[in-house]
């Protein structure tokens, strides 16, 4: 058995369909058989009704008997197409008491399934297996996760959902392109990587995944650029007579290549490096490193062993989320910038969960002087759900009238984030752990917490950036896996116990110390007999995990259960490099650039006006103004930062013919005065910007007195 030769593949017909086309990815491989003159499609052979593999591999057509594929044949000549009405039909409906019959380019024709596992059943139009889905918990239209075209969430014959994701569509064409590409071992979900469950769902939809190795494995050589190491020396002057390629191991000869890169090199001669083991970046990379302020060396921290903990290990390290190990000879000088690629990343990763929110909208009513239990009632009300659409209008209290006001999502998640950061529901300086407040933990406080966050980072509103690595790792990587630090004890009796602890230098003062604190240590079940000088470090270990992680494990579990609300958790745990930037830390600064390319110009500007607006920005940075940055950025806009997501509309700026600046937080619009001096332009928006809130407060109340 050959294949068809290229010139001769467009006269071929299959015995089966009769047709000539030669599509693999619709009708399989075109098979022929030279001695008997036999030429099938794959597909048409595997999926006929009336034969079976009764062959090795290497006989007939892939185990498919020359004998076996006559008899089908001339039992597909008695049974007429039910939809070209031709004979040959050799694939039959195997529900019961269906009698269609059809060839397989029909059957795709007609939308037809077949099963390419078991049995190799074939399903009619009729008869087919389908994915039953409730449509109404999609929005209109969603992203094919192959092709990113937009479709129709609805399942169709043309149209599969992931079993494993709920928001994960396919084009079945999308879907059988890459099942062929990918083969059996690397053909998978391409949200989760599931490929157990999602194979399965996809061979009983008729998709077919062959038995073979992805089609980028078989390539030969295809990776073969990867094994070469860069072997020249490309310092400005370089010293070696025999010239920048030559190199030779052991000697001052010797090339080194860029430890960050990998892409440039030098000899070690030509950079007065006395062995092969200095480390030497290339001018970029330590430009890169040391002038963009963007970049610093993170220290490699293991996690504590249990058995054999320091003090230093429980006390003076900064617990850090665990770190993929990366090879540096396949990074980009792009990865040096990690602030810019985690703002990528964390921004990929939160738009695709915002593909959730339906177009459907949710209206809530909101008090700015009593955030917390306006959002509150928002969040608990029964027809709210958070994958809708969320509208604000501010209300006041003070307000006889009721009336309401056009509020920015933005600013209100803006707003509900500083006040949980504030909140008595976590304790800390800068980095905040949870605390532990039984009134709170009553009425659910903690779940609504986590819910809240997880609701602003999906639905474009400012990250919280104050969680302490602990409470960070805890959520990652689980409590029995997470190791507190002193700087995680907020409460000072606690802190100077182990402070105590740590500082006892001989057996008896340990066992002293002890003594004293008993009451507290048989409280907390730390109580251990003292045996050696050692059993500090356990101790101490044993108090922190207690009062940082066991103590607070119940509010730990209901914010987590928050945590859940449109999968953000399993997005923190899937992705936590990612996440750790903007739940650990804070926004980077603003800058005078920051703000200037932030803000589009829309409409045809004043051109001295621009100027003016350009150097305003600048004077402020230089501190030569009474407002900041961040007090543009909330006139503006109602944040003090930029969301991870960015601005929904993008920030704009107008030049207008009005005394002060106006800010529109709805459409993060600000108008800026035209004015005939500098020195009256920047007046003029310093008042505005630093009686904001003032004016607000006095709007707030104006409405008593109507």
């Amino acid at each position: 058995m050959s294949e068809n030769k290229p010139d001769d593949s467009q006269n071929l017909a299959c015995v089966f369909c009769r047709k000539n086309d030669d599509c693999p990815n619709k009708y399989g491989e075109k098979k022929t058989n030279e001695k008997w003159n036999l030429t099938v499609h794959y597909y048409c052979l595997l999926m006929s009704s009336g034969i079976w593999q009764r062959g090795k591999e290497e006989e007939g057509v892939d185990g498919f008997l020359i004998e076996d594929i006559r008899k089908e044949v001339n039992r597909a000549s008695k049974l007429k197409c039910c939809i070209c009405k031709k004979t040959g039909a050799s694939i039959g409906c195997v529900s019961p008491r269906c009698k269609r019959s059809y060839h397989f380019p029909c059957g795709l024709q007609r939308e037809c399934i077949f099963q390419f596992t078991g049995n190799f059943a074939s399903f009619c139009w009729h008869h087919r297996p389908i994915q039953i889905i409730t449509p109404n918990n999609y929005r209109d239209s969603l992203p094919c996760t192959i092709c990113l075209e937009f479709i129709e969430p609805i399942p169709t014959y043309s149209i599969l959902r992931s079993p494993c994701c709920k928001n994960a569509w396919f084009h079945r064409d999308c879907l059988q392109v890459q099942a062929i590409n990918a083969g059996m071992f690397f053909f998978r979900c391409t949200i989760c990587n599931n490929s157990d469950i999602f194979q399965k769902e996809m061979l009983r939809m008729g998709i077919h995944i062959p038995e073979k190795d992805a089609s980028w494995e078989l390539e030969e050589n295809a990776y073969q650029e990867l094994l070469q190491h860069h072997e020249h020396c490309d310092v400005r002057r370089c010293r070696c007579k025999e010239g920048r390629d030559y190199n030779v191991p052991d000697s001052k000869w010797e090339i080194k290549r860029c430890q960050c890169c990998g892409s440039s090199g030098t000899h070690l001669a030509c950079s007065s490096l006395k062995s092969w083991e200095q480390n030497w970046e290339c001018l970029e990379c330590r430009g890169i490193i040391y002038n963009s302020g963007e970049f610093q060396k993170a220290k490699k921290h293991a996690l504590p062993n249990p058995n054999n903990v320091g003090i230093t290990d429980c006390l003076l390290e900064e617990s850090s989320p665990k770190l993929p190990r990366q090879s540096p000879g396949a990074q980009s000088k792009d990865l040096l910038r990690q602030g810019s690629k985690f703002r990528r990343d964390i921004s990929t990763i939160l738009i695709e969960l915002g593909f959730q929110i339906k177009k459907k909208t949710k209206r809530l009513c909101i008090n700015k002087a009593n955030i917390w239990n306006s959002a509150l009632n928002g969040f608990r009300n029964e027809t709210f759900n958070p994958s809708y659409t969320i509208e604000i209008a501010y209300v006041s209290e003070n307000d006889n009238f009721g009336r309401e006001h056009p509020g920015s999502k933005q600013e209100f998640l803006s707003l509900l984030m500083q006040h949980l950061e504030n909140s008595s529901l976590f304790e800390g300086s800068l980095s905040k752990n949870l605390s532990l407040n039984s009134q709170a933990l009553k009425e659910n406080f903690y779940y609504e917490a986590g819910k809240m966050i997880a609701i602003s980072l999906v639905h474009g509103g400012p990250s919280p950036g104050f969680f302490s690595k602990t409470l960070f790792n805890c959520l990652v990587y689980g409590p029995q896996n997470t190791q507190p630090v002193l700087d995680d004890v907020s409460d000072f009796d606690v802190a100077q116990i182990i402070i105590r602890i740590n500082n006892a230098t001989t057996v008896a003062d340990l066992k002293s110390i002890v003594n004293e604190c008993w009451n507290y240590l048989e409280f907390t079940g730390c109580v251990r007999i003292i045996t050696s000088i050692s059993d500090k470090y356990i101790l101490v270990k044993d108090i922190l995990f207690y009062h940082v992680i066991k103590r607070v494990y119940a509010p730990f579990e209901s914010f987590k259960q928050g945590l859940k609300t449109l999968g953000v958790l399993e997005k923190i745990q899937t992705y936590p490099e990612a996440f750790c930037s903007i739940l650990c830390h804070k926004p980077e600064n603003l800058s005078a650039k920051i703000l200037s390319d932030l803000f589009a110009v829309h409409a045809l500007p004043d051109v001295q006006t621009l100027g003016f607006w350009n150097s305003y920005l600048q004077a402020v940075e230089d501190g030569k103004s009474t407002t900041t940055l961040e007090d543009i950025l909330i006139f503006a806009t109602g944040c003090s930062s930029i969301p991870p997501t960015g601005f929904k509309p993008t920030p704009s700026i107008e030049c207008l013919h009005v005394e002060f600046p106006v800010g529109n937080k709805c459409n993060n619009c600000l108008a800026v005065p035209i004015t005939n001096t500098y020195k009256e332009f920047q007046e003029n928006m310093d008042f505005a910007i630093r009686n904001t809130p003032r004016l607000e407060k006095e709007e707030s109340s104006h409405y008593i007195g109507h």
